[in-house]
């Protein structure tokens, strides 16, 4: 281990070296800065650095285990979605419309990493309210994949996993909406872990969708996705949907055995227009995973053909209530006109970017008095359809196991001019966030291009340590999270 740069060492490794004194925090965090000076010019990961404030996060680690005090993240370099509120840093959600808004509080999670001991290196590019499925639709700049620089890193958490497959943090935060952890983790190389709705508080949390948001981990291996879980995890007052359950310790769920568990393998995610590689490195996973004793079966999901329009009902319909609120009278931008009807229309205008705007116009357009019945009432009672299929195919297995993207990371440009076609980028994970349930995206292997394939490992409702044992099981056997872009 003593010859792996410090800026590729996981979580866990750099809590060994910097409890046994072989590192500083300081020098662990210089030595990210240094891999960000050297490689974000081209990934284009970070929206925001904030090396200064990193610096005295670390200095003040340091002189924290100095004095015997501890911490599970005790001067880990770390990096945060810009759609999560950082006091003191500017927080736009990739969008023009929060262009230099500065929160005067954190998120609850970040909030919560800061008191684990956590140096914060800056916030991630995200598409613009975390609307994508590429990095494409950020307000600033295209977030590029360390892998191949001429493709999309996925979206919307693209810069977070982009910096983690890059080197440029030791992990971040992301947030998943219908797949924005998982996929941009499996077009990286990276692993993803969207937890349950209302395992994490979304306090502070820039909402799309309120019913479907959650914050998720991007991370190099499963141990730091579980060290990361733990201390993000737990109920917060401040949160209405935040569940009061105890948190386990997710790394006793890591023994690497999966004797007897029950893994699910759903018929409807090997669908036509699969990319074979991608098809063969996730059924050869499945094939490890029954060799190591796992009991493998075929399920069933019948619904999941109606998950891609579904959310594309609800996401949008309550994307264009919570953006309500970005009108030119509190905070972000304000276009000055002589009328309150100007200020608002220009104000919107300019600040939203297309997408924003697209999904804006189908949201109002579903809630609208005369469509509301036809079209966002129904899409919810299809959502309690698809939830009762995961609830049926639980009752049989243990986990279920699929691909996280039906093809590896595309190249930029490639699907910008037709929507339809970026929306099925996510047509295996929205699923997930309609039903409330957790899972996570592993590396399986590489295509012929040398672009990584995510396999997705998907469990019941607060069932992450479950979905963490399979998932660690089958890494264990693997090397594919130990492999880095040269960059």
């Amino acid at each position: 281990m003593n010859d792996v740069a410090l800026h590729q060492l996981t979580i866990h490794e750099a809590r060994e070296r910097l409890a046994a004194g072989e590192v500083t925090a300081v020098a662990l965090t210089e030595a990210v800065l240094d891999r960000i000076g050297a490689t974000d010019g081209e990934v284009k990961a970070y929206l925001a650095l904030t090396p200064e404030q990193a610096l005295k996060q670390a200095r003040a680690a340091d002189e924290r285990r100095g004095a015997g005090e501890g911490g599970p993240l005790l001067g880990v370099p770390l990096a945060i979605k810009d759609v999560l509120c950082t006091e003191g840093i500017p927080t736009t959600a990739g969008s023009r419309i929060l262009e230099g808004f500065v929160p005067p509080y954190d998120a609850t999670v970040v909030r919560r990493l800061r008191e684990a001991g956590a140096v914060i290196t800056g916030k991630t590019n995200t598409d613009e309210f975390a609307m994508g499925s590429s990095t494409e639709n950020s307000a600033y700049f295209t977030t590029r994949n360390p892998w191949d620089l001429e493709r999309v890193p996925g979206g919307s958490s693209g810069g977070s996993a982009a910096a983690v497959a890059a080197g440029s943090c030791l992990a971040a935060l992301g947030s998943d909406t219908g797949g924005s952890v998982r996929q941009p983790a499996g077009l990286c190389g990276v692993v993803g872990l969207k937890p349950s709705y209302g395992r994490v508080s979304r306090y502070g949390l820039i909402a799309f969708a309120s019913s479907l948001d959650q914050v998720g981990v991007l991370a190099k291996d499963v141990r730091d996705a579980a060290i990361m879980l733990g201390v993000i995890a737990g109920h917060d007052p401040c949160d209405g949907t935040s569940m009061d359950l105890p948190v386990p310790d997710y790394e006793v769920a890591l023994t690497g055995d999966v004797d007897g568990v029950r893994v699910g393998v759903p018929r409807e995610y090997f669908i036509e227009g699969i990319q074979p590689e991608v098809e063969a490195a996730v059924r050869g996973a499945v094939d490890r995973l029954a060799e190591l004793g796992a009991e493998v079966e075929e399920v069933s999901l019948p619904h999941t053909d109606y998950a891609l329009p579904v959310y594309y009902l609800i996401a949008p319909a309550e994307a264009s209530a919570n953006l309500a609120r970005y009108d030119g009278v509190r905070y972000g931008l304000r276009e000055g006109r002589e009328s309150l009807e100007a200020m608002y229309r220009d104000t919107r205008g300019q600040g939203f970017g297309p997408e924003v705007k697209r999904r804006i116009m189908l949201g109002t357009y579903a809630l609208s008095a005369g469509y509301y019945d036809a079209y966002y009432l129904k899409a919810q009672k299809v959502r309690t359809l698809i939830k009762d299929d995961f609830d049926a195919a639980f009752e049989k297995v243990d986990v279920i196991v699929g691909p996280t993207s039906p093809t590896t990371a595309f190249r930029i440009g490639e699907k910008a001019d037709d929507p339809l076609q970026m929306y099925l980028a996510d047509v295996f994970t929205l699923s997930m966030n309609l039903a409330g349930i957790c899972g996570m995206s592993v590396p399986c292997g590489f295509d012929d291009q040398g672009l990584p394939i995510g396999l997705q490992v998907m469990g019941p409702a607060f069932a992450e340590g479950e979905v963490l044992r399979v998932a660690h099981a089958y890494e264990q056997e693997s090397d594919w999270h130990e492999r880095h872009p040269d960059l």
